[in-house]
């Protein structure tokens, strides 16, 4: 009989168990990269807000944000609440054979909360999945007729075969297989947008173009587009018919100060917005694309091809009831307002962190809770510390920024119990995302420690990060 662990003894794993279950069952790789900072080698015992219990008793504050998943916080007491009764009353989950309200009821409230006809949803399981469905909707609308899909320089869209072919950042450095026909344009740049129209468009005007996907504000890189920008694409895709898909994966629900950051426009509505991340309130793995109706009524809306994107788990009853809840303490609790709050407090702390450090900040930049602090690398990383790191790091063109950035990450946690990370495009930096339930005296306790770490400078930074690095292996 298989010696199979359960879950009581699941609970009680020590942390060098669990690395060994990794290496042999999950990735040696991850337990050498996440064992690169002080927290790959502790264990969370519980977490609530913007905060976690370990093991040992010692809390963490997590400014994270669970990379775009916490706006709600760890263990929002509504959204356990709501699981809490869906499973006491032992509602259904999935029946491919039975109408969801639960479905019914997110799809209407979406529609509510969205301008213009963004009426009609789907809920798949992640955001990769969500991109992947608007790429197919916009592909079948123009009937296989087109073949050309536009994507930005610095697109972050998904890691799957069709959403990774529309990414256009160094995290993807394997040439995995493309879906045919994707080229891109620089980010809100105009003139680079014209120019990729016109190298897909015939002599005779017609455009090759189905889709265009973009993100209004580009979590990766913390750049945003421009209104200018946001309103000429929009009235260039009506012009030739183009579906343009918003993908706010990340930034929805309130991250950047508005319920989707492209809402910040008056009128400005895509034919498909994508969504995940806090769409599942923390707890739920659910994401979804809302598309106008015209989009859809001609795509798929007919008896043959009423089940041709379909997944498995689509409508899946907690998740979506989660998702219900979400939704609703998104606005009831005003997120938006919330993340325009912490964007001042934000901004000024930053600014005066980086006044005072010019010369290991070059900078700092972001909306609502989602901020970057541009970090400014040594000329050059010293042979003694060069010679103590894996062979891998010599390959990577970015080693230097990301040693300077991970020794801030790792201080900020081995020193201070603040839990952060970086964010891995064109330039790399410290992701500030805080959950938009964090307090003000969360967003201080954050500041004061950047600060501390700061004051230690580059020098004693990398070498206490290097030291930690081989001390893990």
């Amino acid at each position: 009989m298989a010696d199979l662990i359960s879950i009581d003894e699941c609970e009680k794993l020590d942390i060098a168990r669990v690395h060994d279950l990794y290496r042999r069952y999950v990735s040696r790789s991850q337990v050498s990269l996440i064992g690169s900072f002080g927290f790959g080698g502790d264990l969370v015992e519980h977490a609530e807000g913007a905060w976690i219990t370990l093991r040992d008793g010692r809390r963490v504050l997590d400014f994270t944000g669970g990379i775009g998943v916490l706006n709600h916080g760890h263990n929002h007491p509504r959204i356990l609440a709501a699981r809490e009764r869906f499973q006491r009353q032992r509602r259904m989950e999935v029946h491919k054979n039975y109408f969801s309200p639960y479905v019914a009821a997110l799809s209407h409230n979406l529609a509510a909360l969205l301008p213009g006809d963004l009426n009609i949803s789907y809920f798949p399981n992640s955001g990769a999945e969500a991109v992947e469905g608007a790429v197919k909707l916009a592909y079948k609308y123009h009937a296989g007729r087109r073949g050309t899909i536009l994507h930005t320089d610095i697109a972050f869209h998904g890691k799957l075969l069709g959403a990774g072919s529309l990414t256009a950042s160094p995290e993807i450095h394997f040439p995995f297989p493309q879906i045919p026909g994707a080229d891109s344009f620089a980010y809100d740049d105009l003139a680079s947008f014209h120019e990729a129209l016109e190298r897909h468009c015939s002599s005779d005007g017609r455009s090759d173009v189905y889709a265009v996907v973009l993100e209004p504000f580009s979590a990766s890189s913390l750049q945003e587009c421009s209104e200018r920008f946001l309103r000429e694409v929009r009235r260039i895709c009506t012009e030739l018919d183009i579906v343009l898909i918003f993908d706010e994966v990340y930034t929805g629900w309130g991250k950047t100060g508005e319920l989707f950051h492209f809402m910040r426009y008056p009128g400005l509505v895509p034919d498909v917005l994508t969504m995940s991340k806090s769409f599942g309130g923390g707890k739920a793995s659910i994401s979804g694309y809302v598309t106008r109706e015209p989009v859809f009524r001609k795509a798929y809306d007919n008896l043959g091809d009423a089940t041709l994107h379909s997944t498995t788990y689509y409508g899946f009853g907690e998740e979506t009831a989660t998702a219900l809840e979400a939704l609703a303490i998104a606005v009831d609790e005003d997120f938006p307002g919330r993340a325009r709050k912490l964007e001042g407090q934000l901004n000024t702390g930053l600014a005066e962190i980086a006044a005072r450090y010019p010369g290991l900040v070059a900078g700092t930049r972001g909306r609502g809770g989602l901020h970057g602090v541009f970090l400014r690398p040594p000329a050059e990383i010293p042979d003694r510390f060069r010679s103590l790191l894996p062979s891998s790091f010599a390959k990577d063109p970015q080693t230097v920024q990301k040693l300077i950035t991970g020794s801030v990450i790792a201080a900020l946690y081995r020193e201070h119990g603040v839990l952060s990370f970086f964010g891995s495009n064109r330039r790399i930096a410290l992701i500030v995302s805080p959950p938009l339930v964090s307090e003000e005296s969360d967003v201080d306790v954050f500041l004061t420690a950047l600060d501390a770490v700061l004051d230690k400078g580059a020098a004693r930074l990398l070498a206490g990060f290097v030291k930690e690095k081989v001390s893990s292996r």
